[in-house]
């Protein structure tokens, strides 16, 4: 290595550290964030970890022409670092899963019947369950369906030189779909989603907005989410068809 790629090296070395330094605050505050959503069971220090690594891979490959900030840049990295050591863990058991696609399919059912959104009361019906039981399974649904909608906000805004155009234009659509998709949720879940995603609010605040408890918000957040992937399920198989 010359005199000029090492110095290139070493200020390249300065450059990332001092990035690190300066937004290591950011892992903190978005590893708390996402963990407001979890489970008890997931440690935020193991959340924090996978989130500096990010961040450390988000400095090491930021370039300030690719029009993003590097808050946000990094944002987008930690936050999928985390997504997928959450992955990893496994933490959702498998009939929460089972159990989240069962009401998304009663939703749809009930959609296409109706021509409107399912109400909760027709949803436990279908299903044969008590209104209780489907809260519960929807606040569920909340915990391990939320790391979806970053994970595809994450695919969806971070650059990748090497992304195929065809896939690029699929995702494109999706996110059309998703965007369209949230519009279209009743008044109350769409409210949830916007103050929970777009303004940061945790589930206590947005009930203290509401005036409601944070279990009802929990619910309302969950129940938005199985309604989206239901939507979004229906659009997919319709997308196949074309």
């Amino acid at each position: 290595m010359n005199a000029v790629n090492a110095y290139t090296t070493s200020a390249k070395r300065t450059d990332t550290d001092a990035l690190v330094t300066r937004h290591a605050e950011l892992v903190k505050r978005i590893a708390y964030h996402l963990a407001g959503r979890l489970p008890p069971s997931v440690d935020v220090a193991d959340l924090m970890q996978a989130g500096m690594l990010g961040l450390i891979e988000a400095a090491a490959n930021y370039a300030a022409n690719r029009g993003a900030s590097f808050e946000t840049y990094a944002g987008i990295r930690i936050r999928g670092a985390m997504i997928d050591a959450l992955r990893k863990l496994d933490w959702a058991p498998r009939s929460v899963h089972r159990k989240a696609r069962a009401v998304a399919a009663a939703m749809r059912e009930i959609e296409r019947e109706t021509g409107r959104d399912a109400r909760d009361s027709e949803i436990a019906e279908r299903l044969g369950i008590e209104l209780s039981e489907y809260h519960a399974i929807v606040q569920d649904a909340a915990s391990c369906r939320l790391t979806s909608l970053d994970d595809v906000a994450a695919t969806a805004t971070t650059p990748d030189e090497s992304a195929d155009p065809f896939r690029e234009v699929a995702e494109e659509r999706f996110r059309a779909a998703l965007a369209r998709a949230i519009e279209l949720l009743p008044e109350r879940e769409r409210l949830v989603m916007s103050l929970y995603y777009s303004d940061g609010l945790n589930l206590k605040e947005i009930g203290a907005v509401l005036k409601v408890t944070e279990s009802r918000v929990c619910q309302l957040h969950g129940q938005a989410l199985v309604r989206l992937k239901a939507r979004l399920t229906e659009w997919r198989e319709d997308a196949a068809e074309e």
